[in-house]
């Protein structure tokens, strides 16, 4: 079969998560043809699978003015702007209607397996940017399809791949064989079922992020009514000004109350914190338990439960017959790592970027939203809708409108330097602004400022 002319192709959109649909949103809006290939039977099926968390930014925060303005013929009206929806909130009353809105142009039940240059592999120079991309996917009933593409955008996200709970990006050892007592989400204690597995029991909380502030806020909400409820909080750094986040300080509130949640979860005795504990080995006891150990040798007391919440990386199997440009820690784009690099920066506050830190050596290919910080943590819905409306101008030809910054991030609150061990000397340097000093002016690619180092 021979791929039809390259401009009379649709651009296909992996995944009908937030940022997916709103590229779909996007693209119309611009006069391009989306095609969304969703695996799950529905829109947003990763974030039905967190729909007992609360967000903590608004209604006015998570949705897109494209994805708006496709919605509002159909009768549409956004929920209060002020409110904070949960996962279920998100998926139920504004990701599923758009879905619906976009309408043939998702297919679910679509599983990429893998994208190519038609009639060329990533070794093959000749003639290369002129083929439009192949698309190859499985279908709910195991058939395999393919489709031609004018540009691949792909916003399949990081939820099917969480990080282990071992300290050196490996699982530890015994951590397969534990997998009935460890969880890498955050746990819904308002299911009977799963509320039975922590109420009255001991269990370690791994990670320093939004979703560890998150279970162990919730878990000391049980132990409010299930005594004997306790958790052991597991850092891999120690505790510092900044293991709380931003607090007041935050200028998403819900953010910032979530580490102050956490920090009360351990003053009111809730929980114990481990500081400077890399898991290496999960051992169980005689009674089934599990026991941590970690690299140095340190043998903590037997836990119930573990919920590991160490962040997310990206599955890139499928897309290993393209060129990409990423980066050697992060697996992000090159251009993008600098501003989100949390060796680096530690306050989390990212500067709105576009199309050009977006690209990678093969030409209309684009890894977007979750997906494209790699393995960096605390991304935000506007940050990827900013992505994409990007992503659409360029796409359409409009380089004005794709490098023209549309979006103001808020600040975390935070600041301070190399994020991910304890070095006592960057702790000192905040005066002067350290890592999060930004300039008055900012643009998105050419013309970013180089010298600040971007993300905070």
């Amino acid at each position: 079969m021979t791929a039809p002319a390259t401009q009379d192709l649709p651009v296909v959109v992996i995944g009908a998560g937030p940022i997916g649909l709103a590229a779909a949103a996007h693209l119309l809006e611009r006069q391009l043809t989306p095609l969304v290939l969703e695996a799950g039977p529905a829109a947003a099926s990763a974030v039905r699978e967190w729909s007992h968390v609360r967000l903590f930014s608004t209604w006015g925060e998570v949705t897109d003015p494209a994805a708006e303005k496709l919605l509002a013929p159909t009768g549409w009206s956004r929920p209060d702007g002020a409110a904070y929806p949960t996962g279920g909130d998100w998926a139920e009353l504004y990701l599923q209607p758009l879905a619906d809105a976009l309408g043939d142009h998702i297919r679910y039940g679509a599983t990429v397996t893998g994208v190519s240059r038609t009639g060329r592999d990533r070794v093959v120079d000749a003639d290369r940017e002129s083929q439009p991309f192949v698309v190859h996917f499985t279908t709910a009933d195991g058939h395999e399809e393919r489709v031609f593409a004018q540009a691949i955008v792909d916003a399949s996200g990081t939820w099917t791949t969480p990080s282990p709970a071992g300290g050196s990006g490996l699982a530890a050892l015994g951590e397969r064989t534990a997998t009935d007592r460890i969880t890498y989400r955050v746990p819904d204690l308002k299911d009977p079922a799963v509320r039975a597995s922590y109420a009255g029991k001991r269990t370690a909380v791994i990670g320093s992020g939004a979703s560890a502030f998150t279970a162990l806020a919730t878990l000391a909400d049980l132990a409010q009514d299930e005594p004997g409820t306790h958790a052991l909080w597991i850092l891999r750094r120690g505790l510092s000004g900044s293991t709380f986040g931003g607090g007041e300080a935050d200028q998403l509130p819900a953010r910032g109350a979530l580490g102050l949640a956490a920090k009360a979860a351990v003053d009111n005795g809730h929980a114990d914190a481990v500081t400077g504990f890399r898991t290496e080995t999960v051992e169980r006891d005689t009674d089934g338990r599990l026991i941590l150990v970690s690299e140095d040798g340190r043998r903590l007391d037997p836990v119930d439960e573990v919920i590991a919440l160490t962040g997310f990386r990206p599955d890139l199997s499928f897309l290993s017959e393209l060129r990409l440009g990423l980066d050697e820690r992060l697996q992000a784009p090159t251009a993008l790592a600098p501003l989100i690099d949390p060796n680096v920066h530690s306050c989390g506050t990212v500067y709105p970027h576009g199309v050009n830190e977006l690209s990678h050596p093969e030409k209309d290919v684009y890894l977007v939203g979750m997906k494209s910080y790699g393995r960096a943590p605390t991304f935000l819905a506007m940050t990827g809708y900013e992505q994409v409306r990007s992503i659409a101008a360029s796409l359409a030809g409009d380089q004005e409108a794709a490098e023209r910054v549309e979006l103001t991030l808020p600040e975390t609150g935070v600041c301070g330097g190399a994020g991910l061990f304890d070095e006592p000397d960057a702790a000192q340097s905040g005066e002067g602004g350290g890592c999060c000093a930004a300039p008055t002016t900012l643009q998105i690619g050419i013309g970013a400022p180089a010298s600040s180092g971007g993300g905070c």
